[in-house]
């Protein structure tokens, strides 16, 4: 059963430097946002499936909060006091799709392309929090938090002056390099110490 039932699925691109450039992307001048639509939430434990239209799907292990409190027009000063707690995400992506389509709503938005738990989790301190991303027990990616480019206070600040935030909806804050791609069999981890592993594993669709 999945930890959240979100409203809307909130993602910020490219909010790590070495991640944007290792993918020969510049650092965009404000956050850059897309959207997964709920439909692509899975639990820890569930399977991501590849789908057939796609030849290089690849992980991207991400910090993610849940809002706990309808919230607009927030200040970064008060941002924290609207979340309700972290969680583990994975925004498995279409790599092959996401250039040629343009927009990113068909390369990111398949179902099970949004792993989200295994709990959500307060936490006393988010400035220390890292993020640690494993296929088959090997460690792919790790950073902290502090190598974000937009911290999480003006991430909600900027989202919410654009759009109302609802309890339950689900913000990816982004990820750092050293995305790969899956195939199937692997088993994908992401990991927030002091707030849990999420694992999946993969398999082929049809």
């Amino acid at each position: 059963m999945n930890v959240v039932q979100p409203s809307k699925i909130i993602c910020v691109g490219r909010n790590y430097a070495a991640h944007a450039k290792e993918l020969g992307n510049s650092v965009p001048e404000r956050p850059m946002l897309f959207f997964k639509p709920p439909s692509a939430l899975i639990a820890h434990g569930e399977s991501i499936v590849i789908p057939a239209v796609s030849q290089q799907v690849e992980y991207e292990a991400e910090i993610a909060l849940v809002i706990g409190e309808r919230a607009t027009r927030v200040p970064a000063g008060r941002a924290m006091e609207v979340v309700r707690g972290f969680t583990c995400a994975n925004d498995v992506t279409c790599r092959d799709l996401q250039k040629p389509d343009g927009q990113w709503g068909r390369a990111k938005g398949f179902d099970t392309f949004c792993p989200a738990g295994p709990a959500v989790v307060e936490v006393a301190d988010w400035r220390n929090l890292e993020i640690i991303g494993r296929v088959n027990g090997e460690v792919r990616q790790r950073a902290p938090i502090s190598d974000m480019i937009f911290a999480i206070p003006t991430l909600i600040e900027y989202i919410t002056h654009i759009m109302t935030l609802e309890p339950g909806d689900l913000i990816l804050t982004g990820t750092p390099e050293g995305v790969g791609r899956l195939v199937a069999g692997d088993v994908v981890e992401v990991e927030i110490p002091g707030v849990g592993v999420l694992s999946n594993p993969v398999e082929e669709g049809r």
